[in-house]
């Protein structure tokens, strides 16, 4: 695995630590440990699939959906972050 380099230079996990290992538990096909080890891992999949479409079909997803949409993943994101820095 990359080493973060928020954490080298901070010393505290970064907002997205345990996604590289969590999407690597997850091509594995090991979806429930993949989901412990960083659980907004799927939302942000489904983020940037929902991007990649909007850029290729602009007509197929409302802008005020995907924005509405980003903004939940990003809150569930600094959840997971917060919770994890308290635990």
């Amino acid at each position: 695995m990359l080493p973060c380099a928020y954490k080298q230079l901070f010393g505290i996990d970064c907002p997205t630590c345990g996604a590289q290992r969590s999407f690597s538990l997850l091509m594995e096909g090991n979806i429930p440990d993949s989901f412990f080890m960083y659980p907004p891992l799927i939302p942000v999949l489904v983020l940037g699939i929902l991007w990649m479409i909007r850029l290729v079909k602009p007509t197929h997803i409302g802008y005020g959906f995907i924005k509405k949409y980003t903004w939940t993943v990003l809150a569930l994101v600094m959840i997971n972050y917060l919770v994890h820095l308290i635990i």
